[in-house]
């Protein structure tokens, strides 16, 4: 009999053509194109199971959001290299690296940091402005009027901004994260950046009182936004290079498209414009 272990893996995917990470009825997300290829590759005993022993996730994606690092753990043969999972993975979806794990870990619960990249387009956007918003953002705060989550809204968060040509790159961390909370953030951080809100927004919304309907905070678009880091202690990664040429290969690919698209847009616009 294969001897079985559990290991953790991550993954980087596009996640704009998924409805989230989550498994869900009828939609197509990125757990299930997971579960289907270690179902395909017969990891586990489907009759039986509907997920192998002891899987989890570091977090549940939002739709249309995108992660580098996003981590998945689980039982499995110790044949399951990221490349072999990639042999049954949508070209969306690729795994990289992978690590031995104790029985009893869990990708959810055992992560000490989470981190997550924001890619606002603000190209007229004051950058010191932005940088006071994150500041008073930072530290130890209730975040209830962040999310719509009642709990877990206590959080320490840290992160750091920088301008990237028209972009403003915001790089949030905490030990985790409720709902929408990075987008919600991120939507705060633009209004007082580009002097539409000051940093008495930020006051009011940390305060006891709830601010919901119109005066609420809106979360920004799913699309910009990467799980780009999660931490484990005691974990250590082994990058697989064929996985990671794979990876490198089918992404450069995508951006390159996009950028195609990007520039056929824009001829459009401009011509639009004259």
């Amino acid at each position: 009999m294969t001897d079985v272990s559990r290991r953790a893996f991550r993954i980087a995917y596009d996640g704009r053509p998924f409805h989230g990470f989550q498994r869900q009825p009828d939609v197509a997300t990125v757990s299930d194109a997971i579960l289907d290829a270690l179902a395909d590759l017969e990891v586990f005993d489907t009759s039986a199971n509907d997920v192998p022993p002891g899987y989890a996730a570091a977090g549940r994606t939002d739709a249309g959001v995108s992660a580098l690092a996003q981590t998945v753990a689980f039982d499995c043969p110790e044949w399951l290299s990221p490349a072999a999972l990639n042999s049954e993975l949508p070209a969306d979806v690729r795994a990289w690296a992978s690590a031995e794990a104790p029985a009893e870990f869990h990708a959810t619960h055992d992560a000490v940091a989470r981190e997550y990249t924001y890619h606002l387009h603000a190209p007229d956007a004051s950058l010191s402005r932005a940088k006071e918003a994150l500041d008073a953002l930072t530290g130890e705060h209730d975040f209830h009027n962040f999310t719509p989550d009642d709990t877990g809204t206590v959080r320490d968060l840290s992160g750091d901004l920088r301008r990237e040509g028209d972009f403003l790159v915001v790089t949030l961390r905490a030990d985790g994260f409720p709902r929408q909370f990075v987008r919600r953030a991120v939507t705060v951080i633009d209004a007082v950046a580009s002097g539409a809100a000051g940093t008495d927004r930020i006051e009011r919304l940390l305060g006891d009182d709830p601010v919901e309907g119109p005066a609420g905070v809106a979360p920004a678009a799913p699309e910009a936004l990467v799980l780009t880091a999660v931490e484990y202690p005691g974990l250590s990664f082994e990058r697989d290079e064929s996985a990671l040429a794979s990876a490198r290969a089918i992404f450069e690919t995508k951006a390159i498209d996009h950028r195609t698209n990007a520039r056929v847009a824009s001829t459009i616009a401009d011509g639009i414009d004259q």
